[in-house]
């Protein structure tokens, strides 16, 4: 009889285990498929700058990036992550302006661009980051995911010449 109890409590725990593994098999599809289904399209003009040679004590170097959404559903921008912790990227629209991220802070923050709008991503290089020895060549990239299925992954890059 205790056999049975438990040969029946087995079955009944290994039914509902997999009822909860179908469930959440199918709403995980579902999830995926309105991010498939999404019509937002990205449209990047230039997407890297060289800002040629300058010296290191002359401060910050900024660039802006226009990111255009040219679908009619909204584009979602997230994922925002540098190649160098001496570079910081953010993302504005108007009055909205995402945090600063940078090499260390990808976070889940999604900015979105409405249809028929733009953003700018504005990439900051601090060329003092690195202290007196930071000069040369430099190349710095900043990588944006988005919910456009044809360009899921946006990149920008800024180059130059970090003189004593």
């Amino acid at each position: 009889m205790k056999d049975k109890k438990f040969f029946i409590a087995v079955i009944a725990i290994t039914a509902l285990l997999l009822s909860g593994g179908i469930y959440w098999a199918t709403s995980m599809k579902s999830s995926t498929k309105s991010q498939v289904t999404a019509q937002a399209k990205a449209v990047v003009g230039e997407n890297s700058l060289d800002w040629g040679e300058f010296g290191i004590n002359e401060g910050d170097k900024s660039a802006f990036f226009t990111i255009k959404n040219e679908g009619p559903d909204p584009l979602q921008l997230s994922n925002v992550i540098t190649s160098c912790a001496c570079t910081t990227a953010q993302l504005i629209m108007g009055d909205k302006q995402s945090p600063a991220f940078g090499m260390h802070n990808k976070s889940a923050y999604v900015f979105e661009v409405p249809a028929g709008q733009e953003a700018q991503v504005k990439v900051v290089f601090d060329p003092l980051f690195h202290g007196p020895n930071g000069v040369g060549a430099i190349s710095r990239e900043v990588k944006i995911s988005t919910n456009d299925l044809a360009h899921p992954e946006l990149k920008f890059m800024v180059s130059g010449v970090v003189n004593p």
